[in-house]
């Protein structure tokens, strides 16, 4: 083998391994579990049920966030609970991405010293419960947000 094609692979071996490497950070370490049918309305139905007894006394029993003014910091120097109907910001989020913040927290992907007053929820809800929220978040939104949400999934590995 010529020694230029040695190092050419080499270096394409090393970038294989660094992107699986970074996307197995990106998740927290762990592929998120697989993603069932977001559209099913038993899933839905559950993920109701689970974001009211966990997620509507920050996020709104509407969806409408703790506050209208959710990008200001509250006095604490944390970020208030964002919207999760179509005026915040989580249908920019891959889907694959929203289970991973909500398992392990926003902390393992946040830069370092970011706190929030979101915990992780991995150790209090199945991987089921945590799709059925995000199947209700989804829900909720008009058929274009949907489909930018889609669009995102797809592209963002997620």
């Amino acid at each position: 083998m010529r020694p230029s094609r040695a190092i050419t692979l080499t270096l394409a071996g090393l970038l294989v391994v660094g992107v699986a490497g970074a996307v197995a950070f990106w998740r927290g370490g762990q592929a998120p579990a697989a993603r069932p049918d977001l559209d099913a309305p038993e899933l839905v139905a559950l993920g109701g049920e689970v974001y009211g007894a966990h997620c509507a006394s920050c996020h709104g029993a509407e969806l409408q966030g703790e506050t209208e003014d959710w990008r200001t910091r509250k006095a604490t120097g944390r970020l208030p609970a964002p919207p999760h109907d179509e005026t915040g910001h989580t249908w920019h989020h891959p889907v694959d991405q929203l289970f991973a913040i909500t398992k392990h927290g926003i902390e393992a992907f946040a830069p370092e010293g970011y706190e929030s007053d979101m915990p992780a929820y991995g150790e209090t809800l199945s991987d089921r419960e945590i799709w059925g929220v995000i199947a209700y978040i989804r829900s909720s939104w008009p058929e274009d947000i949907r489909r930018a949400n889609a669009e995102r999934s797809a592209a963002g590995g997620g």
